[in-house]
């Protein structure tokens, strides 16, 4: 029984269906805040595995397919943003300021709130690649020496959050443009805004994809020489 249970089949089926009963219950909740897939299936894995007493190492092993996939689910995000390409017309120069300041204020605020909070120069450098998509966000933790397995529960808390509460904060701040929405939602809360994007407007899921994949390439390139004056 205990081979059946961690084998990549299960822990696929596992996966896959807890993710089914996010889109579920996002559905039958006519797409409440709370009701976010992903949300829902790492409640429901994490739960799973838990009671079942199955290692997360051996889980991790066993759903490698997934993982691997991540790379051309972000690829395919291109393709709604082809469909509004007519409506980067007069938002090239906002797209181009706003990033990288949303980059540098993530980074400068991550790694002063840890220094303020009384944190180490360890949780300093594990904090600051936060706004990265998670791969990036693991590759730069390395490469600056922090602890990497955290800045990936970092940047997945901060996109389950901003997934949540991203949409209700911006309409509280009477931002209703589609595009503005979008590059918010995707520089803060990577894929899982992106999909909460998607969810609510095409236009604002291709935007949210583009704005995730900038701030990646920016937080890539912007992380060594502001690790270098901060840290």
């Amino acid at each position: 029984m205990r081979a059946v249970l961690e084998s990549p089949v299960f822990l696929l089926l596992l996966t896959l269906a807890a993710y089914r009963l996010g889109r579920e219950l996002r559905d039958r909740t006519g797409g409440h805040a709370l009701a976010q897939p992903a949300l829902v299936a790492i409640l429901v894995v994490a739960g799973t595995i838990t009671l079942l007493d199955i290692d997360y190492a051996t889980y991790l092993d066993g759903t490698q397919v997934l993982v691997f996939l991540l790379g051309p689910a972000t690829v395919a995000l291109a393709v709604p943003l082809h469909r509004q390409m007519s409506r980067l017309r007069g938002f090239v120069v906002p797209l181009l300021v706003a990033v990288p300041l949303g980059v540098l204020v993530s980074v400068t605020t991550g790694v002063l709130l840890v220094r303020a909070l009384g944190g180490d120069e360890l949780l300093e450098r594990t904090m600051a690649p936060k706004a990265a998509t998670t791969p990036v966000s693991l590759a730069l933790s390395e490469s600056l020496g922090g602890i990497a397995p955290l800045t990936a529960v970092l940047a997945i808390l901060i996109g389950i959050v901003g997934a949540v509460l991203g949409p209700a904060v911006l309409t509280l701040a009477r931002v209703r443009e589609r595009r503005a929405r979008g590059l918010a939602l995707g520089a803060v809360s990577h894929g899982i805004g992106t999909s909460r994007a998607l969810a609510e407007n095409e236009a604002e899921g291709a935007f949210a994809g583009l704005s995730m994949g900038l701030t990646a390439l920016t937080t890539s390139l912007a992380l060594p020489p502001l690790a270098a004056l901060l840290l």
